[in-house]
């Protein structure tokens, strides 16, 4: 960044008013502040990195104050810097407005393999921090753990659970699956089983695999109850409507059983809730039926899931979760994504593999092509049904997908975006709190709920905080600006 370049954010952060995802402000206009590592940690941990403005007070309605010996706090910033684990190395940029002196510190992202940065003097569980929405909050141990497993590769899908046998599987399923890999592998056609289990991971010094046990064993849940699916149709768009006889839930299943179990049961599910409309071939003339949603795209869709969702000892309490909703399915995966690939990237580049042993049994059983074609042809499905396009998110250990139906396709979708704003205005027709905002939304993180819907209206001026002097007040509730028209 320039001393230009500085003064040009000083007049965006004028305009705006806010902080952001890779927008940190600082007062020092008294001295440097004394904790910067949870920023300095959280903006090193994304991808983007983030830049810290110092001289503004946010406090003060954003008050330009400058900075209170602008050679010093550089020194102080870089002191906080050398305390970070792996060492920050930031960008200071100095420039001067108005007889005031402000300061920039641009912090770069680590690659992946680095992270995470974290306080040395709080140690990496509680001194690493991520960035959600404009605050930093500490990392999960989970968060911390997935940065972990991509470093040291580690291959939880293998891991061996003691209490199996191979009295638990299926032998006439892992038969067939021998002869296949020997069909397939003819390397292989000249070992012993006991070798090959051993080869191909079913088998780690001789115990049982998760992966054995995810594909052959017939009741998998008996190690693992919550390694299933919790399938859910709810009355309307949102989890708290209820339909008009009084039911929020019109179909609620837990899915059990192997992997291909609950693959085929999942689709069942959706295709047991899904509508069914007739249209008229314009080609031939005849009536045919048409799927509300195209099932190769719920297919590829929950397989994927399946195939490539945590399965280390933090995730193995959480469920895959499916919720058909009036106007969409929403796909909710245990683990974020894995490694470098961003949601952008997502079916454009070739992405680390987390469960590589599984997804190459389930290519032998001809379940999966395991060529990263899942989200390609997801995208395929949807165009071809004249739908929106799939929208992928990643979720502090949540990776969802959202399929839309034709209520919600491209032609209707600026009706369907307005039919939802105004539910969320008359919902804030009252005072309400971010909790309160988030939940009728149906979303599990206030920061998202208060970015993605509330911060637009308050841009334009159509919703208020009732403490605007107090932004970040715990006790800030937002409101619908009522506007009078006199004559």
């Amino acid at each position: 960044m320039t001393p230009e370049e500085l003064l040009d954010k000083l007049v965006e952060i004028q305009n705006t008013r806010c902080e952001s995802k890779v927008l940190e402000i600082k007062a020092a206009q008294h001295g440097c502040p004394k904790h910067l590592y949870d920023t300095l940690s959280a903006f090193s941990n994304q991808d983007d990195g983030g830049t810290i403005i110092f001289g503004v007070d946010e406090g003060e309605s954003f008050t330009e104050c400058g900075v209170y010996n602008p050679q010093d706090l550089q020194k102080k910033i870089n002191e906080q810097c050398l305390q970070m684990e792996p060492i920050v190395r930031p960008l200071i940029t100095i420039a001067e407005k108005n007889g005031l002196y402000f300061v920039a510190a641009e912090i770069p992202g680590l690659d992946v393999a680095e992270r995470p940065c974290f306080y040395s003097g709080k140690g990496r569980i509680k001194g690493s921090y991520i960035r959600v929405g404009d605050s930093d909050e500490p990392m999960t141990e989970y968060e911390i753990y997935s940065y972990e497993a991509f470093r040291k590769k580690y291959q939880d899908d293998v891991r061996p659970v003691p209490r199996a046998s191979f009295s638990v599987l299926d032998p006439s399923l892992l038969e067939e699956y021998i002869q296949q890999l020997k069909l397939q592998k003819p390397n292989l056609s000249d070992l012993d089983d006991r070798t090959i289990y051993e080869l191909m991971s079913i088998t780690r010094e001789g115990q049982i695999t998760l992966c054995s046990v995810l594909l052959f064993c017939r009741y998998p849940q008996a190690f693992f109850p919550q390694l299933s699916i919790i399938a859910v149709q709810v009355a309307g768009v949102t989890k708290t409507e209820f339909s008009e006889s009084g039911e929020r839930f019109l179909d609620n299943k837990r899915i059990e059983g192997s992997i291909p179990e609950m693959l085929e049961k999942a689709i069942a599910f959706i295709q047991k809730n899904m509508s069914m409309r007739t249209i008229i071939n314009p080609e031939t003339g005849k009536r045919e039926d048409h799927s509300e949603y195209p099932i190769t795209a719920i297919r590829e869709a929950i397989l994927n899931t399946l195939v490539h969702r945590d399965y280390s000892i933090h995730t193995e309490s959480k469920p895959i979760q499916i919720t058909m909703y009036n106007d969409r399915i929403e796909i909710q995966n245990p683990g974020g994504i894995y490694g470098r690939i961003r949601v952008d990237q997502l079916g454009k580049i070739q992405p680390d593999t987390r469960n590589p042993v599984l997804a190459t049994a389930l290519e032998t059983m001809h379940i999966t092509e395991n060529r990263y074609s899942g989200i390609p042809a997801i995208r395929r499905a949807m165009e071809s049904y004249g739908l929106k396009p799939p929208i992928f998110s990643d979720e502090r250990g949540s990776f969802n997908v959202t399929l839309y139906n034709s209520s919600s396709s491209s032609t209707v979708d600026d009706k369907h975006l307005i039919s939802n704003e105004d539910r969320l205005l008359e919902f804030l027709n009252k005072p309400r709190s971010r909790k309160e905002i988030a939940t009728f939304l149906g979303l599990s993180t206030t920061a998202y709920a208060m970015q993605t819907y509330i911060q637009p209206l308050l841009s334009r001026g159509i919703v208020r905080m009732t403490d605007p002097d107090n932004p970040r007040s715990h006790s800030q509730k937002y409101v619908r600006v009522k506007i009078s028209i006199g004559f």
